[in-house]
């Protein structure tokens, strides 16, 4: 019984250690809601992402080899990507939700898994969480296959406890607020500083490409808007 107990707090405190900045980025995800990007597509996404997390960590309990942090590194350039695509493409997606709704469409849960959004997620999840890897490998290499089977319980439990409280905090009035305000400019953002962090983990560097980004969106939208006043 004291095995499972320490598994058990050994999940909860690894997780809990190595994913509490997912809140931030889960919160921003779940704000974005709209016609073709759904609840399900995070869901699905965060642990197809966190699934992926897992493998590449299971090295370190067969005494294997481990993905090189270089190559790990270089998954930043996907939420870098999807971030500037995002910027790029605010006002085109806006006149699609202007557009009169159709009879709506419920794909397959096999096609929502493995749709361009939920694998969006996924890729901005293991990218976010690459550094876990340093952490699970020698988690994993010290533990029984007993206590690892529990403590990966834990894990993917816990990734949907993570996913109901950021849903949940995009409902608190002063958050949900300001994601609707400035959600569609800050989430290309904070995407686009947790891809430069994830390839350069250097704090002032993502700081400096966060502000720079967020006045380039700005400017870009006042441009959009007086383009649209002279027509």
């Amino acid at each position: 019984m004291s095995g499972l107990v320490t598994a058990i707090t050994t999940g909860i405190t690894a997780f809990s250690a190595t994913n509490i900045d997912d809140i931030v980025i889960l919160t921003l995800l779940f704000s974005q809601i709209n016609k073709t990007f759904r609840s399900r597509h995070i869901l699905a996404g965060q642990y197809l992402g966190f699934a992926a997390l897992i493998i590449a960590s299971l090295p370190g309990f067969f005494s294997g080899l481990i993905i090189p942090q270089d190559w790990i590194r270089l998954l930043g350039l996907m939420p870098i990507i999807i971030g500037m695509s995002s910027l790029l493409k605010r006002e085109e997606d806006s006149l699609e939700e202007a557009e009169e709704e159709t009879e709506p469409y419920c794909p397959s849960i096999v096609a929502s898994f493995f749709s361009p959004q939920t694998c969006n997620v996924a890729a901005i999840a293991f990218a976010n969480g690459s550094d876990n890897i340093s952490v699970y490998v020698p988690l994993f290499a010290n533990s029984e296959l007993e206590s690892l089977l529990v403590i990966l319980g834990v894990f993917f439990f816990l990734v949907s406890v993570w996913c109901y409280t950021a849903y949940k905090l995009t409902y608190l009035p002063a958050i949900a607020q300001f994601l609707t305000e400035n959600g569609n400019t800050f989430v290309p953002c904070i995407l686009i500083g947790l891809g430069i962090f994830i390839v350069t983990e250097n704090v002032t560097l993502t700081l400096i490409s966060v502000v720079s980004t967020y006045i380039f969106s700005l400017i870009l939208s006042f441009n959009t808007q007086a383009s649209s006043e002279e027509h």
